[in-house]
């Protein structure tokens, strides 16, 4: 197809290549291994969906051949093969890693040696209330994972796609990178492709429903919305936008391109007002019952293929046809892209199959919409399913239908940071349930709370009148909590927009298991809901109910040994390298920040829709470890702000730094207001100083310390820095400074008052709590000779022992 060509490299160095008469070995690079089998000697140099670049530099390596045997060896595997068609005794692969004290091999298609694969992801959550299986990533804990890529749809570099050539075949990747989990990652997408970098408004707030809104009312919602300061980027219409249930249409009535007029009478002011409120719009598309005569591009449609409309005959859908996917991407979605949609909810079901063997609509559908997405010089986004490993290059992920449930909620983290081992980056899921389940306002909000930090922040409901998420729905308690983490899901985009541009830069998804940094811990893999979320922050979702004597969710957490960490919720300092139960209330969870942590948040306590580039930041701080970050920003935003300082393309960006040793922030910014804030931090140094390129402005400062029930932490307001040639911000607190150690007992008292239980409980909690003279280890004994059930004791224990310099407290 004409403009729709992509770049790709997919034809090995002949120098890289081992092969014979029915077998072909790529030596793609020292850890990655292609091995093809063909009955008929014709191998496949046309790239796939999971295969686009096999020109590598050509790794060493040594070839030994004999009459009946190749071996193909390096400094990290030692390939045997038997010249036969590929079998577990024929061909096998041993490594020199030493992942295990027996050793690793590989073979071909035995169960028993395809290593402990640690997952990837799957094509949909629909129907699953709980796990489901996640198929294979390119990571395992034995230290290598094979990729069968046998029947994958395939590129014909000519702008369409082609499927495999028939006869028995095998074309697969085998990955030996032993522990080095993102060796692995960064392979793959040099291999896969990079993700793709997605526009700065895709990180805010997303708001979807399956329910016949009329065009004001949707427009009504979304300023009532704004009346409550709870911003929003993103407005979903559902398949209600076309014609569904009504005498013109032919057929079901899920498949539709044509306005519904009753419910859209002015579609085009509808995209007006919604734009004008700085949201983009993406609309459902079921694509599969093709095109009938009712749809209003018909007949152009018709005119560009050459169909019949005497008998008034549907299109049908047929993907596998170039000229069929120009019309429907250049005529029938861009007619209805004219009037109100700025990208595609591809909502495909219909399985994996076409008129050509191999070929996957789900495939063809996410590439083509998102290249054609991009042709107007946008960056480019689709919101559909995941159809197999190289789908990364399709952003944003749909997981389908999630019931509404506690089992779907504890699920959704390790599904969306498991799906990271395949590098698939940015699931959306239905963010307090689409279908099922019961009114549950603890359940939607600790949802909230994954969503906001999840890759994308998507809240979402069925057409039941009584599960629509307008946070001001829920009990109050509830509605509050929504509200703030709404909030700061955007007041995060600073955050988020660096990490997508590095995540497509440098190969390193947002979220990232526990055991990516830390493969050789057991510990790490214990705690599948846990995950970084960005180098700078670790998350520990809580996704069971909260205990109704104390009024406490709780879950189990893993430190890993970085130091402490500090509690960005809370304040509290934990030792590193633990395992605890960590226990919060409704409006809390575990997201802790390391030593050394920088995190870039907009300084706005309720930023406005969209996500633009914020005119004031505020930086978290967290001493006592050197630190580095940068803080990019979108030169497309529309904001005045980027319109009157960066006319230029490229991305904007501030760089901030600490050194431990000296106590000092520097930051080289791009103007504006900043204010930072150094967490657990509850006096104000006595030689604190503040500097602009070099002059001292201590007295121009605004420095104050805020403590319980915020955070405790030292806020540090800095004058207004115009953009001038990056001025230099420097922040000194003095040599080595340390974070202070938190006296708990106001807040344990506070704890105990909420709990619902014996008075006498509480007091010989207390008793144990307010003694000044015992020690740590003699407090905790005396909590566990207590013989009271857990549950109220450990969010105590937790306190005590969270810091271990506070042990005389």
């Amino acid at each position: 197809m004409k403009g729709y060509h992509f770049e790709s490299k997919p034809v090995a160095h002949p120098d890289a290549i081992v092969s014979g008469p029915n077998y072909r070995f790529t030596v793609l690079t020292d850890r990655l291994i292609r091995y093809e089998w063909a009955h008929d000697g014709k191998f496949e140099d046309r790239a796939s969906t999971f295969a686009i670049n096999r020109e590598f530099p050509v790794p060493k390596f040594q070839k030994i051949e004999r009459d009946d045997e190749v071996e193909i060896i390096n400094e990290h595997f030692h390939l045997s093969y038997d010249k036969k068609r590929f079998s577990p005794s024929g061909l096998l692969c041993s490594f020199s890693a030493k992942i295990t004290l027996w050793g690793a091999q590989w073979r071909f298609d035995d169960a028993a040696t395809q290593g402990d694969n640690l997952g990837g992801t799957a094509r949909t959550l629909d129907g699953y209330d709980g796990p489901c299986d996640m198929g294979k990533g390119v990571l395992a804990r034995d230290g290598f994972a094979s990729i069968d890529d046998s029947k994958s749809m395939l590129f014909d570099g000519k702008g369409f796609v082609a499927g495999r050539l028939p006869g028995d075949r095998i074309d697969g990747y085998l990955f030996c990178h032993g522990h080095d989990y993102k060796a692995a990652i960064r392979e793959l997408y040099a291999l896969s492709g990079n993700q793709p970098l997605l526009p700065r408004w895709s990180f805010g707030n997303w708001w979807s429903r399956y329910y016949k809104y009329h065009q004001d009312d949707y427009v009504k919602l979304m300023d009532e919305f704004h009346q409550k300061e709870i911003p929003l980027s993103v407005a979903v219409v559902d398949m209600d936008w076309h014609l569904v249930n009504d005498d013109r249409v032919p057929h079901a009535g899920w498949t539709g391109y044509t306005w519904d007029d009753k419910l859209f009478p002015d579609p085009g002011l509808f995209g007006r007002e919604i734009h004008s409120r700085k949201l983009k719009i993406t609309l459902n598309d079921h694509p599969h019952a093709g095109i009938h005569h009712d749809e209003d591009s018909y007949q152009e449609m018709a005119k560009f293929l050459g169909h019949d409309t005497s008998n008034k005959n549907p299109i049908l859908f047929d993907p596998t046809t170039p000229k069929f996917m120009e019309a429907y991407l250049s005529i029938l979605h861009r007619n209805v892209e004219k009037v109100a949609c700025d990208f595609w909810w591809i909502d495909w079901q219909q399985g994996a199959h076409t008129k050509v063997p191999g070929i996957d609509p789900l495939w063809l559908l996410n590439h083509f919409h998102f290249i054609d997405n991009a042709i107007d010089g946008k960056r480019p986004i689709i919101f559909s399913r995941y159809a197999g490993p190289g789908s990364h290059r399709y952003p944003v992920g749909f997981s389908g239908d999630t019931v509404t449930s506690w089992a779907s909620l504890e699920f959704q983290p390790q599904f969306t940071a498991t799906a990271s081992n395949i590098g698939y980056g940015w699931w959306s899921h239905d963010i307090g349930g689409h279908f099922g389940g019961s009114r549950d306002d603890e359940l939607v909000t600790r949802w909230v709370q994954f969503g906001v930090f999840s890759p994308m922040m998507r809240l979402h409901s069925g057409d039941s009148r009584w599960t629509s998420k307008e946070p001001w729905l829920y009990r109050k308690e509830s509605e509050v909590v929504v509200e703030k983490f709404m909030r700061l899901r955007h007041r995060m985009i600073p955050y988020l927009y660096t990490r997508n541009v590095l995540a497509s830069t440098e190969d390193e998804p947002l979220i990232q298991p526990m055991y990516w940094l830390f493969p050789k811990r057991n510990e790490a893999y214990e705690v599948p809901n846990q995950y970084f979320f960005g180098p700078q922050l670790i998350v520990a979702p809580i996704v069971k109910p909260r205990d109704k004597r104390t009024n406490l969710g709780w879950v189990k957490t893993w430190l890993p040994p970085m130091h402490r960490h500090v509690d960005i919720f809370t304040g509290t300092v934990y030792d590193g390298d633990r395992e605890l139960n960590m226990y919060r209330t409704l409006a809390e969870i575990p997201v802790l920040a390391h030593e050394g942590s920088i995190i870039a948040l907009d300084a706005n306590p309720a930023p406005g829709n969209g996500g633009l580039n914020p005119e004031k930041f505020e930086v978290l701080v967290v001493i006592g470890r050197n630190g580095q970050t940068s803080v990019l920003e979108d030169p497309a935003d529309d904001s005045e702000q980027v319109k009157k300082e960066s006319p230029s393309s490229g991305e904007r960006g501030s760089l901030l730094q600490y050194n431990q040793e000296k106590g000092e922030l520097t930051a080289h910014v791009t103007g504006r207001t900043w204010t930072f804030r150094f967490l657990a931090i509850t006096e104000i140094p006595k030689d604190l100083k503040v500097l602009i390129d070099g002059t001292d402005r201590t007295k121009d400062a605004e420095v104050l310390i805020e403590k319980f029930p915020a955070t405790p932490s030292m806020l540090v307001h800095v004058p207004y820095v115009p953009d001038v040639e990056k001025p230099k911000i420097t922040i000194s607190l003095g040599p080595d400074p340390q974070l202070s150690v938190l006296d708990h007992r106001a807040r344990i008292e506070k704890m105990l008052l909420d709990y619902q239980t014996e008075f006498d409980i509480k007091d010989r909690i207390w008793s144990i709590v307010d003694d000044r003279t015992s020690g740590i280890n003699i407090k905790i004994g005396k909590l566990l000779s207590l013989s009271v059930n857990e549950r109220l004791t450990e969010p105590i224990a937790e306190l005590l022992l969270s810091d271990s310099r506070g042990a005389h407290l």
